[in-house]
């Protein structure tokens, strides 16, 4: 792996990505970590959000090397204030470069559902001007979906960044473009580009999305489709260029 800093901001727009990391393991293998954070290095975003990153039953116990991702990609991850010892929330990890700064502390958002699923949300500014994220993982079932996307409108809207753009990203296990969750969101995000990211060997079902309010933020959405990418989880990486300019 190359050891080199993340690349300059120029005139470029912000580079996100959202990854179901598997709880870092291969589709068919044993527990490699290491694999996930060299694909995280491959990609170099300036903010990806990972899901299953964490035990479920045991949180405190990190999955990811840190040195290794601060290293190779110039990223930490964004802690809850109140879970120091955690690298996430309810196995949502956000990972940031490390010269961002943070405008409000980041939360975890319960949002229902049978799985220990949530969301965590942050108000940042990462060189390009303000903007708040919401990072989540989704439940199976789409009525539960629904609930939960309504759970998610209402913490933005109840946000004290009133007028922030919002990236919303994550693994919201739904694949049809009005369906369930994403037909909720629509009146505050619109239609997101479907890209296949799952299974990663071949990927055909587009579970992993990444959204803006405003819509129409996000261009240039795609899978992160590499031979190390297809071997270190069950889902391929979506990455967009975000756009904040004149906002």
């Amino acid at each position: 792996m190359i050891h080199a800093p993340p690349p300059a901001r120029g005139d470029r727009d912000m580079l996100v990505a959202t990854y179901n990391v598997h709880r870092g393991r291969p589709p068919a293998g044993l527990f490699r970590p290491e694999g996930i954070a060299r694909v995280i290095a491959e990609i170099r975003p300036d903010l990806i959000a990972l899901q299953e990153a964490q035990h479920y039953l045991r949180p405190d116990a990190p999955m990811l090397d840190e040195e290794l991702l601060a290293r190779e990609a110039g990223l930490r991850p964004l802690r809850l204030p109140d879970r120091p010892r955690e690298q996430g929330w309810r196995s949502n990890i956000v990972l940031v470069r490390r010269d961002a700064t943070v405008l409000r502390p980041p939360v975890g958002l319960r949002i229902g559902g049978m799985e220990p699923r949530g969301a965590i949300m942050a108000e940042l500014d990462l060189g390009w001007g303000p903007f708040r994220l919401i990072a989540t993982h989704l439940s199976l079932g789409a009525a539960r979906r629904v609930r939960q996307g309504q759970a998610l409108l209402a913490a933005m809207e109840a946000g004290a960044g009133a007028g922030l753009p919002t990236v919303l990203v994550g693994d919201f296990n739904e694949w049809r473009a009005g369906g369930s969750v994403l037909g909720v969101l629509r009146p505050a995000f619109g239609t997101p580009p479907a890209v296949a990211t799952f299974p990663a060997f071949r990927p055909f079902l587009a579970l992993d999305r990444i959204m803006t309010h405003p819509a129409g933020l996000a261009a240039a959405v795609a899978a992160h489709d590499t031979p190390l990418a297809r071997r270190a989880s069950d889902h391929l990486p979506l990455t967009a260029r975000v756009s904040l300019r004149g906002r």
